[in-house]
């Protein structure tokens, strides 16, 4: 299957979306950081948006104050989520554990 050439404009507009999407992924991560989310909100907030949902779930774990490498990693090990998972991924008693965890 070839490559398809996309014009100047396609690309930039792919471009464009890009950027709105990794902005879009930090603010969340940000909103986490500092508290003006739950958890829980986020998690539900990403499965609703299409560019959200392509956060991995240690990513989103990191942003939580108090929660670092380490932590993350045990976490996730605990709760049998693969450390390459994104939030679209998680399965549903993933989720309700992530939920009671950090509930």
């Amino acid at each position: 299957m070839a490559i398809p050439q996309l014009s100047s404009a396609q690309l930039e507009a792919a471009r464009e979306a890009a950027t709105q999407a990794r902005r879009a992924r930090a603010e969340l991560k940000e909103q986490v950081k500092t508290g003006q989310i739950s958890f829980g909100d986020a998690l539900t907030k990403a499965f609703d948006d299409d560019s959200l949902s392509r956060i991995k779930v240690v990513d989103l774990l990191r942003s939580m104050p108090r929660v670092g490498v380490t932590r993350a990693a045990e976490i996730m090990e605990k709760l049998n989520i693969a450390p390459n998972r994104r939030i679209r991924g998680l399965g549903r008693h993933q989720v309700v554990r992530l939920n009671e965890m950090f509930g």
